[in-house]
């Protein structure tokens, strides 16, 4: 549904726990090969138990933030227009800002605005006062046996060794997110008693059990290696885990993880304490079961997933998730649209970001949402992919060579683009009328080509082992036994693939 100029909008606020208002003050429409309308919208500075009323309505004032580097600025952004589901109406009144934004926002606000300008007015003044000054303050100090900025508020590669280290920090008035690099108590200690401090990256810190109970963090990058208690605050928003998570991990977070969003690398993250979490997010997957993810996170408003690319089995169970809002997914397959729930089994789906999935799951699921999107649902499906691209880079043997201890990154992606490359040759070599020596002559020039490819690559670092060198044999007989296939499949069985010929090249020609 598209909003008019001057509607109040009322959407119910977790972090806040009271309904939050917002005014369309414009409406725009985007310029390109495909159109869009876009709608300013303005935060207002106003909360309640409920709805307002009339009265309520026309008291609303504009939000000023002044927190941290916001300098009595109005929270004013473009968004797509269509109005997400849960946004109420609440009333229409002249836009209370006319002045135009030129900042654009990836969705409708949900108070975040409001929470963060309540917090820093909660910080002590003094302390308040001192970031101000020091936010316009150039001036270079010596932290450590580093020159850094007063100004700065992001500090990268910190590795301190003692309590002296970490008291150079108090420098810096304007840090509020730390990257540390190993461990000593006295950081902790130090972040507890800065209410500025709400993100810290934190590796290789060799501990078992990490307390942060007593700090004002809302986001937390950790190294899980090793980690087997993580004790975490009530503000906690985000949380990252990077390294090797265990099973044994347990974390103790308010409310058993209900306003956390949980980043993690491939699989299935059971983690012990986090069952009511609001958002998951994972990364580099190959392959995942949605239907156990499901039980064990049955309270997600938000989940994303990113494929390696990967599968993804039992899609219709996120129908089960009564409170998902936002579901995206990236280069994930293994389903079609009809295993994909129907619209009305996800009523509270705002957002539904599908990008390079099944050609036909695809098109199945953009015609059952179209109604939805017309009517709100923020709806991406983009990048369908057909079977060819699947074979290509989904199904590609080279593809688990990405992440083995010892293939660099840059080979891996060399081995499976020739992999590609020959498939591609098989492909047009099927198609095309030849006779039998145009054909083999084409598949010796592409053996070579294969064999002396891992000849190059093998001899910059030697990483062709046993297994690897199997690899690339059954890879080169898979290609050669397709093209077979193929061409019998067109029936033409007076054109054979000589496979010894082909065998003895390969073996003349590797040097692995």
């Amino acid at each position: 549904m598209i909003p008019k100029v001057g509607d109040v909008y009322c959407v119910y606020a977790e972090e806040l726990q009271q309904y939050v208002a917002c005014q369309v003050t414009g409406l725009k429409q985007t310029e390109g090969k495909t159109s869009d309308t876009l709608a300013s919208v303005l935060q207002l500075d106003w909360t309640g138990d409920q709805l307002p009323n009339e009265m309520q309505l026309h008291q609303m004032k504009p939000l000023i933030c002044n927190f941290y580097f916001w300098n009595d600025r109005v929270a004013h952004s473009f968004v797509h227009a269509n109005v997400p589901p849960q946004y109420e109406l609440a009333g229409n009144i002249p836009p209370l800002y006319t002045e135009e934004t030129n900042t654009y926002s990836g969705g409708w606000p949900i108070g975040e605005s409001l929470y963060r300008q309540r917090e820093w007015e909660g910080i002590d003044a003094i302390r308040r006062a001192q970031f101000k000054q020091a936010a316009n303050d150039d001036e270079e100090v010596m932290v450590g046996n580093r020159v850094i900025r007063r100004s700065t508020s992001t500090l990268r590669d910190f590795s301190p060794t003692s309590a002296e280290d970490v008291a150079e920090l108090a420098k810096l008035p304007c840090l509020t997110h730390i990257e540390v690099d190993g461990y000593t108590e006295s950081i902790f200690s130090f972040i507890e008693e800065n209410p500025f401090i709400n993100e810290l990256h934190i590796i290789n810190h060799g501990q078992t059990m990490l307390d942060i109970s007593k700090s004002h963090l809302t986001k937390l990058i950790v190294d899980v290696s090793g980690l087997k208690e993580l004790i975490l605050n009530t503000k906690m928003k985000s949380l990252n885990f990077t390294g090797e998570l265990s099973p044994d991990l347990r974390i103790v977070a308010h409310e058993e993880g209900k306003c956390i969003t949980l980043h993690v690398p491939s699989g299935l993250p059971q983690v012990i304490g986090v069952s009511r979490l609001a958002g998951l997010y994972i990364r580099e997957i190959t392959e995942l079961n949605l239907g156990p993810l499901v039980l064990f996170y049955p309270e997600l408003s938000e989940l994303r997933l990113w494929g390696k690319p990967g599968n993804v089995s039992h899609i219709e169970s996120i129908q089960h998730l009564a409170n998902l809002q936002t579901f995206t997914t990236y280069d994930l397959f293994g389903f079609n649209g009809e295993q994909f729930p129907d619209p009305e089994q996800l009523p509270k789906l705002a957002t539904l970001w599908l990008t390079s999935l099944p050609a036909d799951a695809a098109k199945s699921i953009k015609t059952r949402y179209k109604k939805f999107a017309a009517a709100g649902l923020d709806m991406e499906i983009t990048k369908p992919r057909k079977p060819e691209w699947l074979a290509e880079n989904l199904n590609n043997p080279f593809r688990d060579w990405d992440g083995r201890d010892h293939i660099k990154a840059a080979h891996a992606k060399k081995a499976a683009q020739l992999y590609k490359q020959c498939l591609k040759e098989i492909r047009q070599l099927s198609q095309v009328s030849m006779d039998q020596e145009s054909l083999q002559k084409q598949l010796v020039s592409m053996v070579e080509n294969y064999t002396q490819t891992f000849n190059k690559l093998d001899a910059k670092s030697g990483f062709i082992e046993t297994v690897e060198r199997e690899e690339i044999y059954v890879v080169l007989t898979e290609l050669l036994d397709q093209l077979q296939h193929n061409l019998e499949l067109r029936q033409n069985d007076s054109i054979k693939v000589n496979h010894e010929e082909l065998y003895g090249v390969f073996d003349r020609l590797r040097d692995f």
